[in-house]
This record gives structure tokens, C-alpha cells and sequence, in this order.
């Protein structure tokens, strides 16, 4: 009896919607002017660390798809790294709670010189949906400047691509 209803599920198509794939015009764009920027500033490949200061993870399931096949953060010479001392970039997402506070400071005085803050998503700017709320200090200026802020609820993977080329372009 359980093997018929498998195979009727297996028959079906899948309930997920198709990938959104971007322009191979546009990442070629985005690769050069990365790679331009990036050697001249750094010399080498941009660490990113991802901080949530409080979020709803929405931004990271957009920063986790930037690692995907679709996207492939590192052929732009962008990685994400696990210790802020080897970072030149901290991307922060969600509001700033209160009890995160003092771990972003924290986070931003084990990383090196220079180094950039980025502010994604709304609740990273502003407080976003939580502004207002007992537990949220405001977006992440309320105790940080950002040098670059990414709007967006949550903001799309090329879209934060877009910005980290912008960043290091910018920097240059």
C-alpha cells in the first residue's frame, strides 16, 4: 500500500520554484571590475565575516545562496572567513539587539586595519520591522558607521554582490 502513493509523489513535479540563475553577461562584469579593484586595493582576495546582530535569517539565506553554484562568491575573490581577525570586511545583518551590541564592538576591534563595515538589509540600517522594540538599539549605527549599506528586506544575492564590488571600487 505505501509503495503506490511513493511512486505517485515521485511522479509529480517538484513543488520548489526553478533557480534564479543571473546574466553570465553580468557576472562577467562584475568579475573584472572585482578583480580590478580588489588587486589594486588589497592585493589579494576580500574576507568577508558575517555578523547576525539579531536578525530573522532572511539575510543569511540570501548571503548563504551568494556560496551557491548560481552565484559562486569566491570567483569573484570574495570568501567568507570564521575568525573577524582575518577579515577586511564585516557584513552585518539584522537589527542591532541589545545583547549584541557588545559582540559587534567586539567583533570590530579583533579586526585588522583597514576594514569595512557593511550594513545589510533593512534591519541592519534602520531597526528595520523591530525598530521600536524593547530588545533593539536601531540599525547598526547605533553603534557603528557603515561604509556601505545594502537596503533591502532581504536584499538579493546580486544585489549584495553589487555592493561588495561597489565597496572595494570605491576603495580603490
Amino acid at each position: 500500500m505505501l509503495w503506490p502513493r511513493l511512486a505517485r509523489n515521485l511522479l509529480r513535479p517538484p513543488a520548489t520554484d526553478a533557480p534564479v540563475v543571473p546574466l553570465p553577461e553580468v557576472v562577467a562584469a562584475l568579475r573584472e571590475r572585482m578583480e580590478a579593484a580588489s588587486m589594486r586595493r588589497l592585493g589579494r582576495s576580500l574576507a568577508i565575516r558575517q555578523v547576525d546582530a539579531g536578525s530573522c535569517n532572511g539575510c543569511e539565506l540570501e548571503i548563504n545562496a551568494l556560496q551557491n553554484v548560481a552565484h559562486d562568491l569566491e570567483r569573484f575573490g570574495l570568501r567568507f572567513v570564521a575568525s573577524p581577525r582575518h577579515a577586511d570586511v564585516l557584513l552585518v545583518t539584522g537589527p542591532l539587539t541589545r545583547n549584541m551590541a557588545e559582540a559587534l564592538l567586539r567583533a570590530r576591534a579583533a579586526t585588522p586595519e583597514p576594514v569595512w563595515i557593511v550594513a545589510a538589509g533593512d534591519c541592519a540600517v534602520d531597526g528595520g520591522v523591530f525598530k521600536g522594540s524593547y530588545a533593539v538599539l536601531g540599525g547598526v549605527e547605533a553603534v557603528l558607521m557603515p561604509d556601505l549599506i545594502i537596503p533591502g528586506c532581504p536584499p538579493s544575492p546580486t544585489e549584495l554582490l553589487e555592493g561588495l564590488v561597489a565597496l572595494v571600487e570605491a576603495n580603490a
